[in-house]
């Protein structure tokens, strides 16, 4: 018999490349077809609400990726090209919502930096950095507020009674297991202390450049707040009587208290902990579910398919 030769296109391998920029796509369909009845009801309460409420609401999420893109630049002493930056963030958006929360924007600006000529070690500092300039920056707002406005949430509503004293053993239980296979695991412990070296160095060196302090404090303090905005606003238009502060306070203590959960952009629980968070400020359960969701439908369902398109471009064209 006559062996058969493939055309020599079709025995090439497929690019794995090519792969990566369909691979976002498809995630996106999986979490729009996962989650079309939230998509339904959202823009169900979207259709009802004040436009141009709306509308701001929309500028501030914008915006957020503005915020991101300058905590970004004043974590790293070199200078990033700012519309790549710009576009990395939107596209790291998409990343994040499709994957456990923070590992999809972390793995898509780490390759940026990389790409951009920033060696591993110290575009891992710069990212550790930004996450612990936003992480303080979040949680510093929400402690001013709760000084400022004591009384903007109902905490007790937040936990079943008796649910606070288990939380608070769990959590002390999983540090010392962390802290015991550090001391115990000499290869980790190495790795670890020598990560630790070089990110305090390169804090040290981004705190010389008042321009890299701005950026990195200013950014770290305006991305919380825009998002927070975009609550509000959206709270406005679907007429949730509360008032502004304690929604930012909800909103704040709600994304603070799921930061650990390890869900796909905190999907379904951000949710649940805004809805309790906002009718802990006061709101109805009915109204500020409808708020919720239709916030979610703005920040993340709007914005999710081009970013993904972008997030693929931007393979394709090697800028990560």
């Amino acid at each position: 018999m006559t062996a058969i030769r493939l055309p020599q296109g079709l025995a090439r391998r497929i690019p794995v490349r090519r792969i990566l920029c369909l691979l976002p796509l498809a995630l996106v369909l999986v979490v729009a077809v996962r989650h079309r009845s939230v998509l339904v009801e959202g823009f169900a309460h979207l259709a009802t609400a004040q436009w141009p409420w709306l509308v701001a609401a929309v500028c501030a999420t914008c915006l957020t990726w503005v915020a991101a893109a300058v905590t970004r630049q004043g974590s790293l002493i070199e200078r990033l090209p700012a519309l790549r930056l710009l576009a990395t963030q939107f596209a790291a958006g998409a990343a994040n919502h499709v994957l456990p929360t923070g590992l999809g924007a972390s793995a898509v600006n780490l390759r940026f930096m990389t790409v951009c000529g920033v060696s591993l070690a110290r575009s891992s500092a710069a990212l550790a950095l930004y996450l612990l300039a936003e992480a303080i920056a979040r949680v510093g707002l929400l402690l001013v507020l709760l000084v400022t406005f004591p009384g903007a949430l109902r905490l007790g509503a937040l936990l079943p009674d008796g649910a606070a004293t288990p939380l608070l053993i769990i959590v002390a239980a999983v540090v010392c297991v962390a802290v015991a296979v550090l001391l115990l695991v000499r290869r980790l412990r190495t790795a670890v202390f020598g990560f630790v070296r070089t990110a305090l160095s390169e804090a040290r060196s981004v705190h010389t450049r008042p321009t890299r302090v701005l950026a990195l404090w200013g950014g770290s303090l305006a991305f919380p707040a825009l998002q927070a905005a975009g609550l509000v606003m959206v709270g406005l238009a679907l007429g949730l009587h509360v008032p502004v502060a304690h929604m930012v306070v909800a909103y704040l203590a709600a994304t603070v208290a799921v930061a650990l959960v390890p869900t796909p952009g905190g999907l379904g629980s951000v949710d649940a902990a805004l809805v309790v968070a906002l009718v802990a400020a006061g709101g109805p359960v009915a109204v500020a579910t409808a708020v919720v969701l239709a916030y979610r439908i703005i920040t993340l369902w709007l914005p999710l398919l081009p970013g993904a398109l972008t997030l693929g471009a931007l393979v394709r064209l090697k800028v990560i």
